[in-house]
């Protein structure tokens, strides 16, 4: 079932009514939104339900965490990322989302919404006229205010009696801290005091984990004693809040009290991360004074184990960890009355530049799918160290924008990456190798768009900077930008002018830099282009022998694609099947949607030349699938690589005839992409 829901963190206790009435709800309603206090549950519930409901849906349910997110101009391009539309259109993603979804049945969850609710209201507004199928659960702790949303607030769970929910999820956290509280929970005397525990924090589920989690440390009769001292202190100096939100701030705070000095610190620097961050991170960003680096790690275990901090299953990208927000924004007021903001902030961005740097320097090479996935788990944190840089050194922000290229370009981000690289330029100056290369960037992302009229006077551009640079890797990476730019609307012996063996050996360069590379591509696409098809295979095949050298993945995997098609105009479909095939496990590997798109509909041609024309029907209807994610025509408009897969769709249904083609093409556009 199509999806991405995340993984339950933490035991699910009570909640009974709510969920038959949310499940009820998301069966009847379009749009339901879930307020109440932070800390009270919204998104396990959310995640309860849509969890217990997933299946129901033929498209399936969406998860999208907005919670990290703090510019609104990225909220379309964040739903589109978590759904798997990838943004190479140069349409506005508001259009991309609302085609896509508009014959999809689907759940779509907006989770964490309250300081992104105008916008939300906009977008979710926008979706539910374009897609019928569509049904939107929102959290947040303001309703968005839409005319058809129905708002159903959580409260905290039931705190009387002796079997309270509230006390239920007591007994299991403080277990969970340690098993020895047990014996707390034996005494029906003792058991009367836990009751009047949880009473006093109101039934807040994270006030109530918060509590157990100080059960490692404390008695029971200690805690309430300490907790009952805090309230009162505070009892009148939140007045401004409403009850709730007072318990939910005083327990907060009780509990920043009671962490060791170093903890606080700690907690307080933290909270400059959105989302999930490592142990490296931490480190880099949060050492300094009275905390050397060499603790970080031991005090934020420390933190794990008060329950502050939480470690999330691990995902193939190593240990992670995170705050939830009414933690972190407790942490960002005492950064702020340390008068550590900007200096944090400045530490952050920095780091995440400097890992943009090793991410680029290591992109070509073995560790290629590793930083592929490592550069994904912090997009997040990629996002907030370029904002933070755009406001304070645009100098930085350009250096970290053109050196995240292959994350815009080969990782389907290509409209953010665009957004980000055209402010960066605008903001910086117009000089110097960083320029260049943040111009190079956004010329490819004006390619992967189908803006080749952009791209090919970006690629003018760079050319004439990368002269004056005399630096013959710019050199090179230009003329890929401009070749591609005349190659695909159909100029192949321009393109070969710009970046074949005569024009690469004047420029010089390593032949195992990227712009080298890159030309050796083009080179090989103009060839095939000109039905000049053993220079194509000699081309490309030493392309991918460099590749293999290197160790890297991407672009072997489009000199496997050349490879077929050139084995393709040669006559030999069995050939070609092999090295699209081998392409395709390239780019699965990698996430490419806009390379799996391609790879199909020429595997769809390849089989039908084998004279399978019912598999070549579904490998085309699974494609046609995969390009709706891309938001691009087939083939990328490419006037030549249209012309193959026409040709594909030709031989399939003079093979099975066009009713059985229909039929299999059907059946391949059931295919997920998930």
């Amino acid at each position: 079932m199509p999806g991405n829901l995340p993984p339950e963190s933490a035991s699910f206790v009570g909640r009974d009514r709510e969920l038959r009435l949310l499940c009820g709800l998301l069966r009847e309603r379009r749009l339901v939104t879930l307020t109440g206090v932070g800390g009270v549950g919204k998104s396990r519930l959310a995640l309860r339900a849509v969890t217990t409901a997933n299946g129901a849906r033929r498209d399936g349910v969406w998860w999208v965490e907005l919670s990290p997110l703090r510019d609104p101009a990225l909220l379309a391009t964040t739903v589109a990322h978590a759904v798997g539309l990838a943004d190479h259109s140069a349409r506005s993603l508001d259009e991309e989302l609302c085609a896509w979804m508009a014959d999809k049945e689907l759940l779509l969850v907006l989770d964490t919404c309250e300081h992104l609710v105008t916008d939300c209201r906009h977008l979710v507004g926008e979706l539910l006229q374009s897609a019928p199928g569509l049904t939107v659960l929102i959290t947040s702790r303001e309703p968005l205010g839409s005319p058809c949303e129905e708002v159903v607030e959580i409260r905290p769970l039931p705190c009387e009696g002796p079997d309270s929910d509230a006390l239920a999820l007591f007994r299991a956290r403080a277990l969970a801290a340690t098993p020895q509280a047990s014996a707390a929970f034996e005494d029906a005397g003792r058991s009367a005091v836990a009751a009047e525990l949880c009473r006093r924090l109101d039934g807040i589920p994270l006030a109530l984990e918060l509590a157990g989690a100080r059960m490692r440390l404390w008695t029971l009769e200690q805690m309430a004693a300490r907790i009952g001292e805090r309230f009162d202190v505070l009892a009148d100096t939140r007045a401004v809040l409403l009850p709730r939100h007072q318990t939910m701030r005083t327990t907060i705070g009780w509990s920043h009290e009671l962490c060791e000095p170093l903890e606080r610190l700690l907690w307080a620097r933290l909270s400059v991360f959105t989302g999930d961050f490592d142990v490296a991170a931490a480190r880099a960003v949060c050492a300094g004074g009275p905390l050397p680096a060499s603790r970080v790690e031991r005090v934020l275990a420390g933190l794990v184990a008060k329950s502050v901090v939480r470690r999330p299953e691990e995902r193939g990208t190593g240990s992670r960890y995170r705050m939830l927000d009414t933690i972190r924004e407790y942490g960002h007021d005492w950064l702020e009355e340390l008068g550590e903001t900007r200096i944090v902030a400045d530490r952050h961005a920095h780091w995440y530049g400097s890992l943009s740097q090793a991410a680029d320097r290591g992109w070509l090479g073995p560790g290629q799918v590793d930083w592929y996935r490592r550069m994904t788990a912090e997009h997040a944190q990629l996002r907030t160290a370029l904002e933070h840089l755009l406001g304070s050194d645009p100098a930085a922000a350009l250096e970290m924008a053109g050196a995240l290229w292959f994350f815009w370009f080969a990782c389907g981000h290509v409209h953010e990456g665009r957004g980000f690289l055209e402010r960066a330029l605008y903001a910086a100056p117009a000089t110097g190798a960083a320029h260049h290369q943040a111009l190079w960037a956004l010329g490819l992302t004006a390619l992967l768009q189908g803006d080749m009229d952009t791209a090919r006077r970006t690629g003018e551009e760079c050319t004439r900077a990368a002269a004056l640079l005399a630096d013959p890797e710019r050199e090179l990476r230009a003329a890929y930008l401009h070749a591609v730019s005349l190659l695909m609307p159909g100029a192949p012996v321009r393109a070969l002018a710009l970046a074949g063996p005569r024009a690469r050996a004047g420029h010089g360069g390593r032949t195992s830099g990227p712009g080298w590379l890159l030309c050796k591509l083009v080179t090989s696409y103009a060839l095939c282009d000109l039905r000049r098809f053993e220079e194509a295979t000699e081309e490309a095949g030493d392309l991918r022998e460099s590749c293999t050298e290197l160790g890297e993945r991407w672009l072997r995997a489009y000199a496997d694609y050349v490879l077929a098609v050139a084995a393709l105009g040669l006559g030999d479909h069995a050939e070609a099947a092999r090295h699209v095939r081998a392409m395709l496990s390239g780019k699965r590997l990698l996430g490419d949607r806009f390379g799996i798109a391609l790879g199909l509909d020429l595997l769809a041609a390849a089989v039908a030349g084998l004279g399978d024309g019912e598999l070549a029907a579904r490998l085309l209807g699974t494609g046609h699938v995969w390009w709706r994610t891309v938001g691009r025509p087939q083939m990328g408009g490419s006037p030549s690589l249209m012309a193959l897969r026409d040709q594909g769709e030709r031989q399939a249904r003079a093979s099975i005839g066009d009713a059985a083609f229909e039929a299999a093409f059907r059946g391949g556009a059931a295919a997920s992409t998930g």
